[in-house]
């Protein structure tokens, strides 16, 4: 009975992409007027659909990080700094990341596909 547990434990390592970890993207905003959502430190621009988990850090309490794009709209706090995070499931579409009280100068958009 052992054995059978040990090959199945082996075989489930053996076998990553059923078990693969689910991409990280980091958003920040702040403290100047700055927004910006990278993966492994590049600009995104372009995205396979999927899930996501998504790191905000809300360095300014006079802005806020804000993602919207098809059944996604998801938002840090005005008033307020700190770390967010959240798992987002990308629809192919355009996404935009925004700061509310400054869209005309802090946004960014990007394609998933």
């Amino acid at each position: 009975m052992k054995l059978v547990v040990l090959a199945a434990a082996v075989a489930a390592l053996l076998v990553p992409s059923a078990f693969a970890a689910t991409p990280t993207l980091n958003g920040t905003v702040g403290p100047g007027f700055t927004i910006a959502l990278t993966k492994s430190g590049a600009k995104v621009t372009k995205l396979k659909a999927g899930t996501y988990v998504i790191k905000v850090s809300d360095k300014s309490n006079i802005h806020n990080f804000r993602l919207k794009g098809p059944g996604v709209n998801k938002t840090t706090g005005l008033g307020a700094t700190g770390a967010a995070t959240w798992k987002v499931t990308l629809k192919a579409g355009k996404y935009t990341i925004v700061c509310d009280p400054h869209a005309t100068v802090m946004k960014s958009t990007f394609t998933v596909s």
